[in-house]
Order: structure tokens, then C-alpha cells, then sequence
């Protein structure tokens, strides 16, 4: 590539075009997990379609690699390649709330934050992630599992439609009864179809005037295995209006947690309820009167304050390694090794989180979207996180060896958002189950020659008597 062919592309777009010599090239390369460190040829920071369709025809005409970056957490850094064109959507960050239709529309660079400032204030949300600083493109298109998810679906199941710009440079509004194959594509199949420039979205009244009840119910780590006996129990019995998530992790140092717990191991439920407050007392009594926990923090919020809980304790930055599975239950063997690995926690930020797939997840059928898991269980992830790059390889080893142990226990595939870049192929496609294969004929329509790649990629079919002789 020419220098002189950047320029060109730099003068046809409207946001700025960022190379290597330039000042801010580092920190338009940076994302979310700091152990990525890629030095792409040029990050064009997109304003609006027409750029990111500039950047597509880019990519084809001078066979550049492409990667495509919304609100950059994922846990591969899949947002940024070495020697890629970065179409970083980070500036298209507008959202529209048609509070009487219940509808959000959401520009493809905006982060969870952003949609729930936005809905909260007519007392509505859609369901999302459980971190407000997560994108919104890189959650929806991978399926999307929440706190509301019991209650309202996956977040794939409350897309209305897409705007996409296409392989080809085209750009496409996908929906049921307007481009059916990709819209089923786009609901779970990750960014292999296309870059999606907004999202419409259904909305739903949560709480009252968009307040939950909600926070973190904290045990000591000894009592991990009762509680997890207990919460797999009790979870699916429960009202959908209320879910809980289970974790292991050690109290931050910091308010509003008491000092007597900071830096103290836990095994903890953060519970999310959005029913009516007047029953509340009810439905939660199960939670409040279970064991001796260290901590009961349940207090009404609005719900955006619940969903950016984390957002001060894991800033952009830190060191991140993640493996994941999903899990049909909770069972004693597992359970055996999450106690074995909580005591093992290398590092303050470094944790265990188990998501529930239950309620109103399990009534979709498999088929209807490429998410395939939703018989009910969980989605488990093994995060190490630590701010330092020295503890790099601490962090990924313990996290390594907690997965190998209890992959045994798992249903097989993993949450897609949750895969790293080192993966091998087969967990893409046991991710998806029975749905691979018309995903990768679905690709080879709307990408034939695999310009959307650097994902957890799903390679186009191959043609009928393709090779051959």
C-alpha cells in the first residue's frame, strides 16, 4: 500500500484517518484489554455510513485486511489487526428512544451506557450486558446475555432491524420480511455479514419509572458450595422478574464495600429485580433469608446505575485473559473445582461469573436465531484480569487451568463473545451447534471471498463442485 492511496481515502472521508507517524496513533489503536498490542496500517475513525462504505470499497480495491471496531471490548482485541484498515465506529454514538413505540434506535459505536441513559429516562430499557462500557455492536451480534435477559430474552431477541453495509460496499436494512437470511445471521452470528451501523431495538417498562431493586449479596469464600447448591436450586423457581448472577471474587478496596471485607475472597450473587415494588419484599424474601452472608447490598436503583457498577473498578487498560463454556447445570464436580479455584484467585480484579440462560431465553427455539444454547444453564466465563503486564502469564495460566478442569462438566460450545483469538476453529462451530452450517451458507452470499475475517470467524460454504480435479 501506497502512501498516496491513504491520502485518498483520508480525503474522502469525513472523520479523520489516523496512521502510524500520526500523534494519536496509539491511542486509536488501543483497546479494552491492554495484552493486546496491534499496530494496524491506518484507523479510520468513521462519522457516518458513507465512511464506513468508503472504508469497505478501501479494503476490496487494494485487498487490505479490515477489522471493524465498535466499543472495543472484546476480549480477543478481534477490533484491531495488525497491518488492517480499523473502521472504528467510536464517534457514530447517537440513539433515538420512540418512547410511545418502545423502540430505541442505537448508532453502531455506541456503548450499553449510552442506550440506557437514553431509555431509563422513560422508564424503559433493552435487554443487554451487565458492564455499561460494553459495546453495543460486538454484545448484539453475538447474542447478547443480561440481567434482563430471564425476563425479556437475549438482546438478539428484541432487534428489530439492522443497517448494514455489506462486503460488497452496498448497504441494506435487514429485518424480518426485508433481507430474512441475514437478519437471522446478524441475531447471534457475530460480525461475519457485515458492518452494522445502527440497531433498532424493543424496549421494555422495567421497575417503576426505570428503578430496580438490585446489588450484590456477598458470602464467605467457605461457604461457596452450599450457596452454589442453593442458588441452582433456587434460580429457576424464581419469579422472571428477578435473576441473579453468581460470581467468585475478592472485595475491592474501595467504598462502598465496609473496610472489615476489602480484599477478602467471596462467593456472590448479584441480583437484579424489575417487578413491582409493592411485591418486592416477597419475591425477594428467598434471597434475604439464605445463610450468613458477609454483605446484603439490595437497594433500589435506577437501572443504568446498576448496569455501570463495575465501570469504575474496570477501567480500559488492565490485563485481561478469558475462557468460557456453557453449562447445562451446576453440578457437584463443578462445583468441586470452582471451590478449588476461588481459593486460587491470582489477583484482585481476577474472577468467575456463571450467567443464567433461563426464562424467557428457553422459549426461543434453537433455530430461530443462530444463539443455539437455551435449553437453560448457565454461561460460565473465567476472567484473569490485573493491571499489570507482568502478571500477563499469572493470570492466563490460572485461568487455563480452572477451564481445563471443569470444561469436562460443560455442554460444549462457549458464549462467542466470550472466545479469545487463540481458539482453536472446532469451538466456533460447537458455539453454534446445528446452526454452523447455515450460517456458513449464509456467508457465502453476503461474504464470498471472507472480507469480514478477523472474528470468530465462520468460513463462507463451499460451492457445489468447488475443487474439483
Amino acid at each position: 500500500m501506497t502512501d498516496a492511496a491513504y491520502g485518498r481515502l483520508a480525503g474522502a472521508l469525513r472523520g479523520e484517518l489516523v496512521r502510524p507517524e500520526d500523534p494519536g496513533y496509539d491511542q486509536a489503536r488501543a483497546v479494552y484489554n491492554a495484552m493486546i498490542d496491534r499496530r494496524p496500517a491506518a484507523v479510520a475513525r468513521c462519522r457516518d455510513v458513507a465512511d464506513v462504505i468508503a472504508c469497505v470499497r478501501f479494503a476490496r480495491e487494494h485487498d487490505v485486511e479490515l477489522s471493524v471496531r465498535g466499543g472495543g471490548h472484546n476480549a480477543g482485541g478481534l477490533g484491531v489487526w495488525d497491518d488492517a484498515l480499523v473502521v472504528d465506529l467510536s464517534a457514530m454514538r447517537s440513539t433515538t428512544v420512540g418512547p410511545e413505540e418502545h423502540r430505541v434506535r442505537v448508532d453502531g459505536g455506541c456503548v450499553w451506557g449510552d442506550v440506557d441513559h437514553a431509555t431509563v429516562e422513560f422508564g424503559m430499557a433493552t435487554p443487554s450486558g451487565f458492564v455499561a462500557s460494553t459495546g453495543v455492536g460486538g454484545l448484539t451480534l453475538g447474542g447478547g446475555i443480561g440481567q434482563l435477559a430471564r425476563r425479556f430474552g437475549l438482546t438478539v431477541d428484541n432487534l428489530l432491524s439492522a443497517d448494514v453495509v455489506l462486503a460488497d460496499g452496498s448497504f441494506v436494512t435487514a429485518r424480518e420480511g426485508a433481507h430474512d437470511d441475514l437478519f437471522w445471521a446478524l441475531r447471534g452470528g457475530g460480525g461475519n455479514f457485515g458492518i452494522v451501523t445502527s440497531f433498532t431495538f424493543r424496549c421494555h417498562d422495567i421497575g417503576e419509572h426505570g428503578t430496580i431493586i438490585g446489588g450484590p449479596v456477598m458470602y464467605d469464600l467457605v461457604d461457596t458450595a452450599d450457596v452454589m447448591r442453593w442458588y441452582r436450586e433456587l434460580l429457576p423457581s424464581l419469579p422472571e422478574t428477578l435473576s441473579g448472577w453468581l460470581g467468585l471474587a475478592t472485595v475491592a478496596p474501595a467504598p462502598p464495600f465496609p473496610e472489615e471485607l476489602w480484599g477478602r475472597k467471596v462467593c456472590l450473587i448479584m441480583w437484579c429485580y424489575t417487578g413491582p415494588h409493592d411485591r418486592a419484599e416477597e419475591v425477594l424474601a428467598p434471597v434475604r433469608s439464605y445463610g450468613s452472608p458477609l454483605l446484603t447490598g439490595l437497594h433500589p436503583m435506577p437501572f443504568d446505575v446498576l448496569q455501570s457498577a463495575f465501570d469504575a473498578l474496570l477501567p480500559a487498560g488492565l490485563q485481561w485473559y478469558w475462557k468460557a463454556d456453557f453449562y447445562e447445570e451446576i453440578s457437584d464436580a463443578a462445583i468441586d473445582v470452582h471451590c478449588k479455584y476461588g481459593e486460587l484467585l491470582p489477583t484482585g480484579l481476577s474472577t468467575m461469573h456463571l450467567y443464567p440462560i433461563d426464562g424467557a431465553v428457553t422459549r426461543v427455539a434453537p433455530d430461530a436465531t443462530p444463539f443455539a444454547y437455551r435449553d437453560g444453564g448457565w454461561a460460565g466465563v473465567i476472567v484473569g484480569i490485573d493491571p499489570d503486564p507482568a502478571n500477563a502469564p499469572r493470570i492466563t495460566q490460572w485461568a487455563r487451568d480452572y477451564w481445563s478442569e471443569l470444561h469436562a462438566t460443560s455442554a460444549g460450545g462457549a458464549y462467542v463473545n466470550f472466545l479469545m483469538n487463540d481458539e482453536p476453529r472446532d469451538r466456533v462451530r460447537a458455539s453454534y451447534r446445528g446452526n454452523y452450517d447455515r450460517l456458513a451458507e449464509i456467508k457465502s452470499r453476503y461474504d464470498p471471498a471472507n472480507l469480514f475475517h478477523i472474528n470468530q470467524n465462520i468460513r463462507p460454504a463451499a460451492k457445489a463442485g468447488a475443487g474439483a480435479g
